[in-house]
Formats: structure tokens, sequence, C-alpha cells
């Protein structure tokens, strides 16, 4: 038998320039459907604004409520770049100049290239594990159950595929959809029901428009395959008494 506890997560997105619309943050994403190929349940995500006041509340939050937490953003060369120093502060650690991610700068950059703004790269909380960065070198780390990773995409996906071994993952999340052009208001009763029954179960719904017709798709997941086939044997049944025809998956676009 595998691991049937249920593993949490947090996610903490760092930057000003998300909150101002000037970045798009795809980070969340990636780490919301990597953590589920771990059985790893993402519970809540953040935006939070460069204040250390902010990131140090958040992060003292969120690591006592959640198994993992995982910050982006807020690791770069510059003046707002505070995540570490706020992690430090968080877990009431000092701050250090790290020796290993120094000398991981000192072989990445040419002489006389490793100023001081790049050097801040190397500052982590006393104790931190570093986490590989494979594109550009200056390392993410770990302390606790905090994992903090950088904000540019590339190098966040990389960190994270890196330090995926690290995680304990619960039972795996299993899901099943079935859809219906049938409208969320002609269903929601019947589906509430449903629900009801299965209080294992997540049960979602997501309306679309497709074929010029409305209709919406249910999303059966948990962690015991045997329940999720019994919900969609009777979701299957209450489509048909509703007049619906039940559709394994997604309905085509055309």
């Amino acid at each position: 038998m595998g691991d049937t506890r249920i593993v949490t997560a947090a996610v903490l997105i760092i930057g000003n320039e998300i909150l101002s619309g000037r970045t798009r943050d795809v980070n969340l994403a990636y780490l919301a459907t990597g953590l589920t190929q771990l059985g790893i349940r993402l519970r809540e995500a953040r935006v939070i604004a460069d204040v250390e006041a902010e990131i140090i509340k958040a992060v003292n939050e969120c690591r006592a409520r959640y198994d993992y937490v995982f910050t982006t953003g807020g690791i770069g060369p510059t003046h707002d770049d505070i995540t570490a120093e706020c992690v430090a502060k968080a877990f009431g650690l000092p701050l250090i100049r790290n020796p290993e991610a120094v000398a991981r700068l000192e072989r990445h950059y040419e002489p006389g290239m490793l100023n001081e703004a790049r050097l801040r790269m190397a500052n982590t909380p006393e104790g931190a594990t570093l986490i590989d960065n494979p594109v550009s070198t200056a390392p993410g780390f770990q302390i606790g159950n905090l994992f903090v990773l950088a904000g540019v995409p590339s190098i966040m996906q990389a960190m994270f595929d890196g330090l995926k071994g690290r995680l304990a993952g619960g039972a795996p999340v299993l899901s099943h959809t079935i859809s219906a052009f049938l409208g969320e208001g002609v269903i929601a009763k019947d589906l509430g029901e449903l629900q009801q029954r299965y209080m294992d179960l997540d049960i979602g719904s997501y309306p679309f428009h497709r074929q010029g017709k409305y209709g919406a798709s249910f999303v059966l997941r948990g962690t015991e395959r045997s329940r999720i086939d019994g919900a969609a044997a009777e979701l299957r049944t209450l489509i048909a008494g509703l007049g619906g025809q039940p559709i394994e998956g997604e309905p085509a676009e055309r």
C-alpha cells in the first residue's frame, strides 16, 4: 500500500511586476501540475508585493499550515530582490554569504564580472540547502519545508524538476472526466447530491460552448479508482435521466 496521507503545499509568487501586470505569471500552472503528479495537493497560492513584512507574514503562515511551501521570484541581483533576506527573518536565522553558492558563481562568471550585486545571489539563511540552477547557475535554496525558487520561468522549472526527488508525496490524485451538453443549472441539484454521497471525492463542473451548444465537463478527482468509477457510473445515469448523452472525456471542438 502507498502513502494514503494527504500531503499539502502552498505557492507564494513574489514580485511587484506580477501585481502590476507587467509580467504574466506562468509558474503557478507548472508547479500545480508537477505537484499533482507527485500526489501533493496545492491548497493555496498567493501573489505578494516586494514588501518585507508581507513576505515574512506569508512565509510564516504558510509554512505552519502546509507540508511544503514554494516561493518564486525575488532572488536576483537587484535592490528589490529581498526574498532571501525575508526568509531568513521569518525563520529567525542570520542571512549569510553561502560559500558553496559563491563558489558556483565564481565558476560561472568571467574573472572580474562577479560584482557585489551578483554576489547577493549567494545569500541564504544559515543552514539552507542549495537548489541547483542548471540554466544560469545562481542557486535557489531550501530551509525547513520552504523551497525558494527563481521567478524566471525557465530557471524555476529547471530548479523544480531537480528538487522533485526531495518531496514525499501522498496518494496520487486520480481523475475521470465525463461531459454532457447540459446546462449547469439543469444538473446542479443532482450533482450536489452526488457530491454528498462521495465526500471523499472532489467533483468539479466546468462549463463550455462547443459545436454551437452549451454544456459542461464534470471532473471526478480522488485517490481510490473504485470510488471514482462508482461516482462516474452514477453520473452517467444522472445525465441520461436528464435527457443528456454522457461523453467520456472532453467533447470534440467540432
